[in-house]
């Protein structure tokens, strides 16, 4: 059977605070500038998760698409979205949530719960210039 690529595309909101506790404020301050800000920022994140596989010839899907939503809602969104990274959730309470950060997690999270047999690999948009993209352990 072929290999295919799907996707889904998902939005979550989320503040953060770039920060290495183990440097001085002047420091903090120039590596991460406003992103440093004490009170926190916010982003309005967009999420593409995509699941490359063979297509199963008895339902026509390398995966579906519903349960795959059931899944990224379940794990990220239900964990991250209108959060404060570093103070509600465990998984940045030691880690600095940049968006290569947030993404590596992001992966993990879904690697878990989905089939070994599909590749995976997660976009993170933090804005519209502004996205990484993780393949994988």
């Amino acid at each position: 059977m072929p290999q295919l690529t799907i996707c889904r595309a998902e939005h979550f909101n989320a503040a953060h605070r770039l920060h290495n506790p183990h440097w001085d404020d002047a420091r903090n301050q120039q590596v991460f500038g406003k992103c440093n800000n004490p009170n926190y920022h916010g982003h309005n994140y967009d999420l593409t998760v995509r699941l490359t596989g063979e297509i199963d010839p008895e339902t026509g899907y390398v995966f579906d698409l519903k349960q795959l939503s059931d899944i990224i809602k379940q794990q990220v969104l239900n964990r991250f979205d209108h959060r404060n990274l570093n103070l509600d959730t465990d998984d940045f309470r030691e880690l600095n949530p940049t968006a290569e950060n947030i993404a590596v997690i992001i992966w993990r999270l879904l690697r878990a719960a989905l089939p070994p047999t599909l590749a995976l690999a997660v976009t993170l948009h933090e804005t519209d210039r502004n996205f990484v993209e993780y393949y994988g352990e």
